[in-house]
């Protein structure tokens, strides 16, 4: 009889850790990109050699959107997002139960995020921004990808989770 690996399959763990340092990757791109625009904003209103751009508030908002989901993204894949701390250091298998039940209300929030996400994009699909005149699409899209995600690294820590249980007899039926 073959053994297989406990918890996540081993196929969605590298796609994790593969998508997990794209987000990474792409989070820093986008605070790097953001201190570009900002700085502009603060040089042009203490100095007349830079003129005021308008565009520099509309990106600057557009990097700031991005860097909230991208984190949001990767605090899913840590399990520091929606954590409170209210109960003592719990064993093993209680860490496991926590988990499974704090795992279900972000499954939920992923969830609307990706249902009603995906509405609001489709509501900006022919739109654009009124200064930079950038598709607005590209910025609700952010929503419905955090959603996705989700799913992804929450399927991942709810499995391993599961696999805890049932390695200490707690996860038979």
């Amino acid at each position: 009889m073959p053994t297989t690996s406990p918890g996540a399959p081993a196929m969605l763990r590298r796609v994790n850790d593969a998508l997990a340092s794209l987000i990474a990757f792409l989070l820093i791109l986008s605070v790097a990109i953001l201190i570009i625009p900002v700085t502009l904003q603060i040089l042009s209103r203490y100095t007349p050699l830079i003129p005021a751009y308008i565009w520099t508030e509309e990106l600057a908002r557009f990097c700031l959107v991005y860097a909230v989901m991208l984190g949001a993204m990767l605090a899913v894949r840590e399990g520091t997002h929606f954590v409170v701390d209210v109960f003592p250091r719990l064993s093993t298998v209680g860490e496991a139960r926590v988990e499974l039940i704090a795992g279900s209300f972000v499954l939920l929030f992923a969830f609307v995020f990706l249902w009603w996400g995906w509405e609001f994009t489709e509501f900006a699909i022919y739109r654009i921004s009124e200064l930079a005149e950038l598709p607005l699409w590209i910025i609700h899209a952010a929503w419905p990808i955090a959603g996705a995600v989700w799913l992804l690294f929450e399927a991942e820590r709810m499995l391993n989770a599961l696999a805890v249980l049932r390695a200490t007899g707690e996860g038979r039926a």
